[in-house]
């Protein structure tokens, strides 16, 4: 960021750019008790479900730096809807990143496998690359140990992102995850599909070790993560062989509006409402979401080793990148992506809105809550954050 912020300033002398990396623990929470006391940094980075509990504290985008129409234009859809709030965009991206599938090699090879294209044939595909140890000769079921997982699905207490993949499969199955009472059959389908890879296949257990390190360490066929995993991957397992593939989709029946759904989970820069230096803020953020700027960000991550740069939050960016093995299949699916508050690895801390959701259905997934009693906590919380239920569909 130095050569940039060095760029910055040379065409705005009066300008001094302090940049301070924050610790991810206890971030939200710090964040906004410095807020709350007025002693809260010019410019912030925020995930992009957390402007409903920080909007007191956002300032709008002014017109000047980006006016609706070009703002529409330059980013992804999603964006759009997310970056919004009581008509003003409120913050700019540097950054786009979802959920894409991994999918280890060496084991698709070996049975003999094509790469899924929807959730069945995943299924299908999990349970031909799974293995396992006891009475029945590598079937799994009733003692058996899992020795390969064929996916990293079936539970909420070992599957690194399981709230974005429920959230994904409920968006694909026409259920807003924000009122699954209004179509609880789709959203109990999703339940069942999930954690069926435990309960019923016995092809994951909550005694395997977290879905991440299970992949990296060549024990599972299929991984679902965001892409900055694939960082942690090779940190954990240089020599595995891997690839990264688009998202498995449901049938879609275009004559009712249905198209494709991928994900998206990514941080956004906002500025302080009461930053003395909000007009020099916007010009920077503006700076730093040029094209060219974005490109000098993305180059200076390859320079020093990095396999990639945070994929393009720029539309007109998208083109130089979709061929990419690693962030190709991100950057294909932003223009379906939704996005919805109950995202994974946000680090919003017991009191946020993705940590609150996240206990809410997990309850549901376990079947401690029926559908119509988890809505009503899920509206419960979504309305002190002054959100609707029934409109956050995304």
């Amino acid at each position: 960021m130095r050569p940039l912020f060095d760029q910055f300033q040379a065409s705005h002398p009066k300008v001094k750019i302090e940049y301070i990396m924050q610790s991810p623990t206890e971030y939200r929470e710090r964040l906004q008790s410095a807020l709350s006391q007025g002693r809260g940094p010019d410019i912030f980075r925020i995930h992009n479900t957390w402007i409903p509990m920080l909007r007191a504290d956002l300032s709008p985008v002014p017109v000047e730096i980006y006016s609706p129409s070009q703002f529409e234009s330059l980013f992804y859809p999603i964006v759009k809807t997310d970056l919004s709030w009581g008509g003003n965009f409120v913050a700019i991206p540097l950054e786009f990143d979802g959920l894409a599938m991994f999918s280890n090699t060496d084991l698709v090879e070996s049975a003999g496998i094509s790469i899924p294209q929807n959730w069945d044939e995943l299924r299908n595909a999990a349970l031909a690359v799974s293995r396992c140890e006891g009475p029945k000769n590598n079937v799994c079921g009733g003692d058996s140990r899992v020795l390969i997982a064929g996916v990293t699905l079936g539970n909420t207490e070992n599957v690194d992102h399981w709230q974005d993949i429920i959230s994904l499969l409920m968006f694909q199955n026409n259920v807003n995850p924000g009122n699954p009472a209004s179509n609880p059959n789709s959203a109990r389908d999703v339940f069942e599909y999930f954690s069926g890879f435990e309960k019923t296949y016995q092809i994951w257990s909550p005694t395997l070790p977290n879905s991440t390190t299970l992949f990296a360490q060549g024990k599972a066929g299929f991984y679902f993560a965001p892409s900055w995993r694939i960082f942690d991957i090779k940190a954990l397992n240089p020599n595995l062989r891997f690839k990264v593939h688009p998202l498995p989709q449901l049938p879609v029946d275009p004559t009712r509006g249905e198209h494709p759904v991928t994900w998206a989970s990514y941080w956004v820069e906002v500025v302080n409402k009461k930053s003395p230096n909000a007009q020099a803020a916007w010009e920077l953020l503006q700076f730093l979401s040029s094209p060219e700027a974005q490109a000098q960000m993305y180059q200076q991550a390859r320079s020093v080793g990095r396999d990639f740069g945070e994929p393009y939050s720029r539309v007109d960016l998208a083109a130089t990148l979709v061929d990419d093995p690693l962030v190709g299949p991100y950057l294909k699916g932003a223009p379906l992506a939704k996005s919805w508050y109950l995202a994974s690895a946000t680090k919003d801390g017991p009191s946020g809105i993705n940590s609150r959701l996240s206990a809410a259905f997990t309850k549901g997934i376990r079947l401690e809550l029926d559908i119509t009693k988890l809505s009503a906590e899920i509206n419960q919380i979504l309305s002190e954050y002054g959100i609707s239920a029934a409109t956050q569909t995304q």
